[in-house]
């Protein structure tokens, strides 16, 4: 019951944390820039990630266990896999928006157009779909046979593939793709952006403008840096635990899936709102006008 409540409040956290960011980016002028809009996407992957998974954790936790149909099952892989690879994309993107702040501020403008934001957001997001829906459809054509008893607390890839009684070549092959184009090539594409960026910062003469430049992207790059070497521990440690104690494997793999799906959703937005400015004082403008626009009765 205290893991029943401490998630429960979490999930609340998260979700309220999320569409606070959504909120201000929408309402607040001052945040209508590529960076806060990509922000806000960030925060819409966040909530669909954690709805998609908390609720039925909750279930389980409650009554100490429970079914899903295979339909039911491959749907929420589907939707845990989209809202993951979505984030990966969006983050990438955004590696890419501070590159072109920092290394070539005079064409920011120009380069990065609401247009502009609105198409690689929509690019990333039909593609993280796309391949969900692949992933889903190979996953639905799996022979499941037996107990069907998954040792997780959501429909995984990992242990959906461990408990099929068909071949899985065809999903492993279709996975390593899949790692490749969502994980090791946004992980190369935000590594070469921030290598170009601290060779630009550097350059700097002025110490104030270093520190301002490093400011504007250290939340992003705090928020990659956890989301990253989560996702890489949840998916490399079956692998590397093929010669621990099977028991201590599986958990030590549902421990970093609940830091990924439950902790990580919650951790984005705080580290957006105490590291950044603007976000403060865009929720102390919106906090003082809606106490000035309140009327009182005798």
């Amino acid at each position: 019951m205290v893991l029943f409540c401490l998630i429960f409040v979490i999930y609340c956290g998260t979700i309220s944390a999320n569409l606070l960011i959504i909120t201000l980016v929408s309402t607040s002028r001052n945040l209508h820039t590529p960076m806060y809009f990509f922000i806000s996407q960030l925060s819409i992957s966040d909530i669909l990630l954690t709805t998609d998974i908390v609720p039925n954790m909750l279930y389980i936790l409650l009554n100490n266990g429970g079914t899903i149909s295979v339909i039911g099952c491959v749907t929420q892989f589907y939707f845990f896999s989209a809202s993951g690879v979505f984030e990966c994309f969006i983050l990438t993107v955004m590696s890419y928006d501070r590159y072109v702040a920092i290394c070539n501020p005079l064409r920011y403008s120009s380069i990065m157009t609401k247009t502009h934001c609105v198409i690689l957001t929509i690019i990333c997001c039909v593609l993280s779909f796309f391949i969900a829906f692949t992933d889903s459809l190979t996953l639905s054509m799996l022979a499941f046979c037996g107990t069907n008893i998954i040792d997780h607390f959501f429909c995984d890839l990992v242990p959906l593939v461990e408990i099929a009684c068909s071949s899985t070549y065809t999903i492993e092959l279709e996975d390593f793709l899949i790692c490749f184009l969502a994980l090791f090539i946004p992980i190369t594409i935000i590594i070469i952006s921030y290598i170009n960026i601290i060779v630009t910062i550097l350059r700097f003469e002025s110490n104030i403008s270093r520190q301002k430049a490093f400011s504007t992207c250290s939340s992003h790059l705090l928020v990659v840096s956890i989301f990253f070497v989560t996702l890489l521990s949840v998916y490399l440690s079956p692998k590397k635990g093929q010669t621990l104690n099977k028991g201590q494997t599986l958990n030590l793999s549902k421990l970093l899936s609940l830091l990924y799906t439950v902790f990580t959703p919650l951790i984005n937005p705080i580290i957006y709102s105490l590291r950044n400015k603007e976000i403060k004082k865009s929720l102390q403008e919106i906090t003082n006008k809606s106490w000035n626009n309140i009327i009182f009765y005798r």
